[in-house]
């Protein structure tokens, strides 16, 4: 690629928004979570060092989507490839002379069928027939609040599916229809995005929409995480038709709208897939802590050792079950029940040990620190595990102890000289006590470097300070040649502890 292509590449990348820069990252495979500035450094990377077809290909629907070549809001809106408007309930089809179809209220153009927009599977969500496959919102004006519509109708046996559910939670059924909404876009798979302003409609009945919330300034998508809109408590649960209205906000960016029946699943059925299906045994997990702890001749530090929490880094508390993400490098551990809980009510589906992305399918039960838990008592919050694949438990009694074996400073204590105070203010340290020309150590009624006696009492001398700081606090008593010495040749700074670099945290 010569330089003018990518310069030029590198331009569009830099006028994308996040939702585009997302979109790219994740058409290539990379991960598309962080900040706006991480998301265009990624990409321009991917650019400079990673050219290729499909991304210049990638790269350029994106900037054509984003900054159409033809004129005029609805002809940008509505490129040859795209569905045309929804038509208004109305309307009557009399367009079919002109090439068009009318179906499920929406016309079409027969000979261009629409790019396929793939929605992202949610665990809590099994789709079990499509009624509504993702159709574009299209503005009829160039007002900001627009109003889509279109029908759709229940067969009999879908029918009786909804009615026939049982309920997961009072008035939630498990058999639901529910309506998703994403951005138009045919690369990758789509999260739910809800348009500014949203609000949908079913034959003439509002539906709750979860975790929209109203902005004071105009455009402003409602935030994430977006969930599927459940529209069953509106429906005809007959074969009359069902009439769908969504009202959203007309800002520049393109949204597709898509209705399903799903199954519904909780929190423990997530639990009880993982447990059957997706378990790693203790024995490949010791394999797994092998090849971290395996020496490499490359690495300056020799690493013997690897800490785990026992306590769930999402509660503060004991952790239940063991779980983490088979991508995830560390070896840390979450409670998996809370993980499932957590991400029922609001699913972020983000590991909390590493913040990197953690889908269900990439979820497994560690087998070891399983039987490591059972083990173990209430009181053992961290184990380590050792090169040939064993653990020990970290007792923090034991650990302090060792840590102040390892210490190069002596623990020095404070000594009762048993020196009073002889003129009303409080004695100065003597530093004839500490210098190498004292006659002898001091004793309760004795004689402090052969000096004369000294009346019985008690002073506290800390033999940790140096005779500089002995000269600023005022003593006096020695030799001041000796202070001067010390005061131009202070004592060389040691660190109160050496950290043993051979042992590294699994976080």
């Amino acid at each position: 690629m010569n330089d003018g292509h990518h310069n030029a590449l590198e331009n569009m990348v830099k006028s994308f928004r996040v939702s585009d820069l997302q979109t790219l990252l994740a058409s290539m495979g990379r991960s598309k979570s962080g900040l706006k500035q991480d998301l265009v450094g990624r990409a321009l990377r991917l650019v400079q060092t990673e050219y290729s077809p499909e991304l210049l290909k990638n790269v350029r629907q994106l900037y054509e989507s984003r900054f159409p070549r033809t004129s005029g809001w609805l002809a940008a809106r509505r490129p040859e490839s795209i569905p045309v408007s929804y038509s208004s309930l109305s309307s009557a089809p009399s367009a079919t002379s002109q090439g068009v179809e009318y179906l499920n209220g929406i016309s079409k153009p027969i000979a261009t069928p629409a790019p396929e927009v793939k929605l992202v599977p949610l665990p809590f969500y099994q789709t079990l027939e499509t009624l509504l496959p993702p159709t574009e919102l299209i503005a009829q004006n160039n007002e900001t609040l627009q109003d889509s519509q279109c029908i759709f109708e229940l067969t009999p046996s879908q029918a009786d599916q909804i009615r026939n559910a049982s309920e997961i939670r009072p008035r939630i059924k498990s058999i639901q229809v529910v309506l998703r909404i994403c951005y138009t876009d045919s690369i990758g798979v789509q999260e739910d995005q809800y348009p500014p302003n949203i609000a949908v409609k079913v034959n003439q009945t509002y539906c709750h929409v979860p975790g929209s919330y109203p902005s004071n300034k105009p455009g402003v998508e409602p935030r994430r995480p977006c969930r599927p809109v459940d529209i069953t408590p509106s429906l005809h649960l007959s074969t009359v038709t069902n009439r769908v209205t969504v009202t959203w906000g007309n800002f520049g960016k393109r949204y597709s709208v898509a209705v399903y029946l799903v199954r519904m699943f909780t929190a423990s059925d997530l639990f009880n897939q993982l447990k059957l299906c997706s378990v790693e045994s203790a024995e490949r997990c010791r394999e797994r802590i092998q090849d971290k702890l395996r020496f490499d001749p490359e690495s300056e530090i020799a690493t013997t050792g690897l800490r785990v929490s026992l306590i769930c880094p999402l509660v503060k508390m004991r952790i239940g079950v063991p779980c983490r993400v088979l991508t995830c490098a560390h070896l840390q551990c979450f409670d998996a029940v809370f993980f499932l809980q957590m991400n029922e009510k609001k699913p972020t589906w983000t590991c909390p040990v590493c913040d990197k992305p953690a889908p269900f399918e990439l979820l497994t039960i560690d087998g070891l620190l399983s039987e490591i838990l059972k083990e173990t008592s209430e009181e053992i919050e961290e184990i380590e595990y050792l090169t040939d694949g064993s653990w020990q438990p970290i007792n923090d009694d034991k650990e302090k102890e060792k840590e102040r074996e390892r210490s190069d400073t002596p623990e020095y204590s404070m000594v009762d000289m048993c020196v009073p105070e002889t003129n009303g203010h409080s004695p100065a340290h003597s530093s004839t006590s500490l210098s190498g020309k004292s006659g002898g150590a001091s004793t309760a009624g004795g004689v402090v470097g052969g000096g004369p006696p000294v009346p019985p009492g008690g002073v506290v001398v800390d033999l940790t300070l140096d005779s500089s700081s002995e000269e600023e606090g005022g003593g006096g008593g020695g030799d001041s040649e000796d202070t001067d010495d010390s005061a131009d040749s202070p004592a060389p700074k040691r660190g109160r502890y050496n950290y043993d670099k051979d042992l590294v945290t699994a976080y």
